[in-house]
């Protein structure tokens, strides 16, 4: 009786999770189809002259439905252990929240480093006439460092601990909400070692630009959380190298980019 309960608990979380997945997914794709999703593109709020702390939470409001869409259907894995661990504690909705508020905390925080930083390029190529008229360079460069970060060992270690969450759970669950916070965290941690580089470009295309969210989600799940994952790392790499070429060489021919 307890383990069907249990069972049934673990099924619940994950449908409502997946439900906020899809979600996600219908607000991103309404806004890029009505084209609101161009107001939020780092090179349009530059030039709206809106003041930093406006357009940061703008990126920030926006960048949360990104990460419901492209990063939670990998850790689903994750949660649904989690699920099946602590489901059955008094507090274990509470504790679930918690997770998730560290889990995007974490993925904010990549957000306005990265807008951070693309206000001060956008500064920079103001102040270089080479890079002006060569702008083409800084796609390429995105897309160089996500491809050479695909053969490095940091790359491997945080893709080999999303690929056995059993072993983090193992490690650090504790009951209570505060543990779950800090399990959030320490996760997206890992997540974030995997895939900045990938969510870099996906800046750089700009948010909600749905060609980009379907590639780059794709290739993050089955990196994380299929057999497959580990055979399609060099690929992957491999590729983005030849696009970053294809960006700097003749630029405007990758959507986004």
């Amino acid at each position: 009786m307890a383990a069907n309960a249990a069972h049934r608990y673990r099924l619940n979380t994950i449908g409502v999770l997946a439900c906020c997945i899809a979600a996600a997914w219908a607000a991103c794709a309404w806004a890029e189809l009505s084209g609101n999703a161009a107001q939020l593109h780092h090179n349009a709020l530059y030039e709206s002259g809106r003041p930093y702390w406006l357009a940061a939470l703008a990126v920030l409001g926006a960048w949360q439905f990104m990460t419901a869409a492209m990063m939670l259907p990998s850790s689903l894995g994750f949660i649904r252990l989690y699920a099946a661990t602590a489901g059955r504690a008094p507090d274990f909705t509470l504790a679930l929240l918690a997770f998730l508020c560290g889990y995007f905390a974490v993925w904010s925080a990549f957000a306005l480093a990265a807008f951070t930083g693309d206000m001060q390029l956008h500064r920079i190529v103001a102040a270089w006439p080479w890079l002006a008229a060569h702008v083409s360079a800084i796609p390429a460069a995105t897309l160089l460092v996500a491809a050479l970060y695909q053969f490095t060992p940091l790359k491997d270690a945080c893709l080999r601990a999303c690929r056995h969450p059993a072993m983090y759970l193992m490690r650090h669950y504790r009951r209570g909400a505060l543990n779950g916070l800090r399990l959030g965290f320490g996760h997206a941690l890992y997540c974030l070692g995997c895939c900045w580089a990938l969510m870099m470009v996906m800046f750089a295309a700009g948010v909600a630009h749905l060609a980009w969210m379907g590639a780059l989600a794709a290739i993050m799940f089955v990196e994380k959380a299929t057999p497959a994952g580990r055979r399609i790392v060099a690929p992957v790499g491999v590729a983005l190298g030849v696009l970053a070429g294809i960006a700097f060489f003749v630029p405007g021919v990758i959507p986004g980019l």
